[in-house]
């Protein structure tokens, strides 16, 4: 973009220092000599071509202007969206940390459970969610569904029990 300004405004800086050099040469001042009027296109040109340098560098200036204004949005949008990511990813990694919390709970107290031999765990269901497990199903006596509850309290990471277990003699 800027090389095309620049070639635009090159072109123009020509083609206005020929005009005011024709447009010198072309006046009937017939007081001056040759070299007077010579001179005169020349500076004549050299002020047409310090005009245009003057307004290239106008054009340039605002144009770097606007080229860091919006590079600088860019980046405060780009930042903005690396923070929204960044808590999105922080969030997410909460949740599946938290699912994955639930799920060792509930593997701990259903080993816990296989490992008494008093207790059929493959009749109790334990579902954990926020680290409250819930058992359910059903047991041959009290006795029974107390102990899997004790099991289930037992076990790291239980913020509480509810204990759904039917009793069902045999």
């Amino acid at each position: 973009m800027a090389s095309i300004v620049f070639k635009r405004s090159v072109h123009i800086l020509a083609v206005t220092a020929l005009a005011f050099g024709l447009a010198a040469c072309g006046k009937s001042d017939e007081s001056k000599t040759a070299g007077q009027k010579l001179d005169s296109a020349i500076t004549q040109t050299e002020q047409a071509a310090q005009n245009a340098g003057d307004k290239i560098e106008e054009g340039a200036v605002k144009a770097g202007e606007a080229t860091s204004n919006a590079l600088g949005q860019a980046g405060d949008k780009i930042a903005g969206a690396a923070d929204t990511a960044g808590q999105k990813v922080e969030a997410g990694a909460a949740s599946v940390g938290a699912a994955l919390d639930d799920a060792g709970i509930t593997a701990a107290v259903k080993t816990e459970l296989i490992k008494a031999p008093e207790i059929s765990a493959l009749q109790i269901n334990v579902d954990t969610k926020d680290g409250a497990v819930t058992l359910s199903g059903t047991v041959p006596s009290d006795a029974v569904k107390n102990q899997a509850g004790d099991i289930a309290k037992a076990a790291k990471g239980v913020t509480s029990v509810i204990n759904n277990l039917t009793v069902k003699a045999g």
